[in-house]
C-alpha cells in the first residue's frame, strides 16, 4: 500500500505559531486519508488521549497572518496541531 503522503510533503505542512510546530486539521486528515471533521470528532470524544495544549485557538492577528500566507489555498476557520 502506497503512503498518503511522502515525509517531505509532511514537512512542508508544518508551519510555526507561537515557536510551536504545528499542522492544519486538514493536512492532518490527509496524512491519514479521512475527512477533516473526523480528525476533529476524534480530538473532541477523546480529549484524554490528547495532551494539554494540543489544539491550538488563535486569535485575529494570528490568523490573518497566517491566512495572508496561505492566499492561494481555501482556509476555513481551522485547528491546528
Amino acid at each position: 500500500m502506497e503512503p498518503i503522503m511522502k515525509p517531505e510533503q509532511i514537512e512542508s505542512k508544518i508551519v510555526i505559531i507561537r515557536d510551536q510546530k504545528v499542522i492544519l486539521d486538514s493536512d492532518v486528515a490527509l496524512l491519514y486519508g479521512v475527512e477533516t471533521k473526523r480528525i476533529n470528532e476524534a480530538v473532541k470524544n477523546n480529549p484524554d488521549k490528547f495532551p494539554n495544549g494540543y489544539i491550538i485557538s488563535l486569535n485575529k492577528k494570528e490568523w490573518d497572518s497566517l491566512k495572508s500566507k496561505f492566499s492561494t489555498t481555501k482556509l476555513s476557520k481551522t485547528n491546528f496541531y
